[in-house]
């Protein structure tokens, strides 16, 4: 089991923050993606932030985005769709998604409209 598995969103929201913020990127912006892909409306990812919800607990209680399969690409050195754990390339799917927002992605894109 990795590491990050056990680690709680919340540890990790705020450095998604920042690093969408260094960019010109906002927090609402992250927060739609989010819901893009989880299905966590902002009440619900409130609630998944305050009770320090780990990945796991995160990704078990979302309804991943039918359109989720469409997310391509390189993310730490590992293209996301052959990373072969679910619970990660759920996680990396995330992280894709940040990495395209902070890249200046138009939104549209980034959500695979």
């Amino acid at each position: 089991m990795h590491k990050i598995f056990s680690m709680p969103v919340a540890n990790v929201y705020p450095l998604y923050v920042a690093k969408l913020e260094r960019k010109g990127r906002t927090r609402e912006e992250l927060d739609e993606v989010i819901e893009w892909l989880t299905g966590y409306d902002g009440a619900a990812l409130a609630h998944q932030l305050e009770t320090e919800a780990t990945f796991e607990e995160f990704f078990a209680g979302a309804s991943l985005n039918d359109n989720s399969s469409l997310i391509k690409g390189v993310v730490c050195g590992v293209r996301v769709e052959e990373i072969e754990d679910p619970l990660m390339q759920k996680i990396r799917y995330l992280d894709k998604l940040v990495d395209e927002l902070a890249k200046g992605k138009a939104m549209v894109k980034v959500l695979r409209a």
